[in-house]
């Protein structure tokens, strides 16, 4: 997994019910699922892009729908290769990033660990393109 870069500090992480701060910037849900019952008017984000989320296939793995679920490190690694795929959504975050905007990632109000959740992983990964932007 890449390092974060000085830019980095730009990206910040939250659940999309975690109570909104100015320093949040702009606020980007990145879950493969909206969440269920929250009206249009009680979104706490600004956009939201479900193709930064895992596909439905590695979200069913590591939550053991079809089978046992899988280790960290094997839904690590899928994410990733997954998110080669959004190469340029990736570079428009880190271009947004390292023109000095802030940005925070979102994710399910059920992610409760974020070292355990691909918004992290994301941000990770934002953050290195950042760095070469």
């Amino acid at each position: 997994m890449p390092t974060r870069s000085p830019l980095a500090s730009r990206i910040r992480t939250k659940r999309w019910n975690d109570p909104v701060e100015k320093a949040d910037g702009f606020r980007l849900l990145v879950c493969r699922f909206r969440p269920r019952g929250v009206r249009k008017d009680a979104e706490t984000w600004g956009a939201w892009w479900p193709q930064l989320g895992p596909s439905r296939e590695l979200h069913a793995a590591i939550y053991g729908k079809d089978g046992p679920p899988i280790a960290w490190s094997e839904f690590e690694r899928r994410y990733v290769a997954e998110m080669r795929e959004q190469r340029e959504a990736i570079a428009s975050l880190a271009a947004r990033v390292a023109g000095g905007e802030r940005i925070t990632l979102l994710c399910s109000s059920a992610c409760v660990d974020p070292a355990h959740c691909h918004r992290t992983l994301l941000a990770n990964l934002v953050g290195s393109r950042s760095s070469r932007a």
